[in-house]
């Protein structure tokens, strides 16, 4: 067997980045960025209103009050999209709108709810009743980025925020790292399709539609490969396809030391592979390798299993061929609610727990299992926040602190 980091240090060794593309802004969440952004023109590009109300003089204002308002003369409505055309003169106001840009003579805006129109029936005239100080509610030209600023590091992966800071900045594209294409293939004679009937012998394939959904949530787009049966003609076609067609595959099934040897023996024959048994439980068997130049990763076939060798070493490196520069999920301690018992066998077990906060959101995180930790009993796997660490021991008994992997968080957290 060989030690977790020592297998992840190899992959991720072995894994390199994919080339720079550029994309759409709506199909670049996710994505890193290959160069930094600078703004090349001022954000907002002119002085504008963060409110509804009046553009006035300032110092037309002094004084105001509710009981003794300052009476100004309306000269003009400003919406959003136009430009002024009447400046503000002494003893004037514009009614303006949020985002119009402010006009000149106007050094303040007085929000509408410090404001009414006179009631004397003269519509023309508005009543301040708070004095305003120059710049008030005005946002000034360059105030978000001035011209020059750095705006998005290299690096950087692309959330909403981000984009709509591209947006601004004037460009409808943006280069980045590509977006990995990840074949997902199960393989085994006794898998079925959900939908299909069920014969004596065979079960459902819940690793594909699970894995699919774990290449996604990586970032990577997942391309299915379906399921290839136990006949070596189909699973060499099925791999070299996706070798042509992928940036990295991601199968399930054929990798333990007991499988029927159709997966190994094409692996063999196409491609150079490391068969691993990894110094873990669950997900010990892993197969590791490269079909002219194309990662492919074999996972065991036990539901958890798979789940949990994605996590550790598929996610990883898919993470780093798309450029991220952190590539594990965040390991935080938690108290252990209750024993978690293990016996001694040289790996590091890695238990399916619940985590939940005591006291608040300041409060400490507590963690129970999720439910029966055998390999098969995907379900387990679905209520789990995370994976308790427990080194190769007795584990840990109750209100210890036990190292959990958290599955809530992204790696970037």
């Amino acid at each position: 067997m060989i030690p977790l980091e020592e297998a992840q240090n190899r992959i991720l060794a072995t894994v390199p980045r994919l080339p720079a593309a550029t994309v759409a802004l709506g199909d670049a969440l996710g994505l890193v960025t290959v160069e930094a952004l600078a703004a090349t023109e001022p954000i907002p590009p002119f002085a504008n209103t963060g409110v509804d109300g009046y553009a006035v003089r300032a110092a037309d204002t002094a004084g105001a009050t509710p009981e003794s308002p300052v009476r100004l003369r309306i000269v003009d409505e400003l919406p959003a999209g136009k430009a002024p055309t009447v400046p503000v003169g002494p003893g004037e106001a514009i009614r303006i709108m949020t985002g119009a840009p402010v006009p000149d003579g106007a050094d303040a805006i007085v929000m509408v709810e410090d404001t009414s129109v006179d009631d004397n029936g003269d519509g023309g005239i508005v009543a301040i009743t708070r004095p305003a100080r120059p710049g008030d509610h005005v946002r000034a030209a360059g105030g978000d980025l001035a011209v020059g600023d750095p705006a998005i590091p290299a690096g950087s992966v692309l959330g909403p925020a981000h984009l709509g800071v591209v947006a601004s900045l004037g460009h409808p594209t943006v280069t980045v790292v590509r977006r990995p294409r990840v074949a997902v293939m199960s393989t085994g004679d006794e898998l079925v399709p959900p939908g299909e009937p069920l014969a004596i012998g065979q079960i459902r394939d819940s690793n594909r539609p699970m894995l699919m959904a774990l290449v996604a949530q990586a970032g990577c787009e997942p391309i299915d490969f379906g399921i290839g049966v136990d006949d070596e003609a189909v699973i060499t076609e099925r791999l070299e396809k996706a070798a042509a067609s992928c940036d990295a595959m991601v199968t399930s099934g054929g990798v333990s030391m007991g499988d029927y040897d159709i997966v190994k023996k094409v692996l063999r024959q196409i491609a150079e592979m490391h068969w691993w048994q990894i110094a873990i439980r669950p997900a010990k068997p892993l197969a590791f390798g490269m079909i002219n130049g194309v990662p492919i990763f074999g996972l065991p076939g036990n539901p958890v299993s798979s789940h949990v060798s994605f996590e550790l070493f598929a996610r990883p490196a898919l993470l780093q061929m798309a450029g991220h520069a952190r590539r594990f999920r965040p390991v935080t301690p938690a108290e252990a609610e209750h024993d978690m018992r293990r016996r001694v066998d040289g790996k590091l077990h890695l238990d399916r727990v619940t985590l939940r906060r005591e006291g608040g959101s300041g409060g400490r995180l507590v963690a129970a299992a999720a439910g029966v930790q055998a390999s098969n009993v995907l379900s387990a796997m679905a209520l789990s926040d995370g994976l308790a660490l427990l080194p190769d021991g007795e584990g840990v008994g109750a209100g210890e602190s036990v190292d959990v992997l958290r599955l809530d968080l992204p790696a970037d957290h």
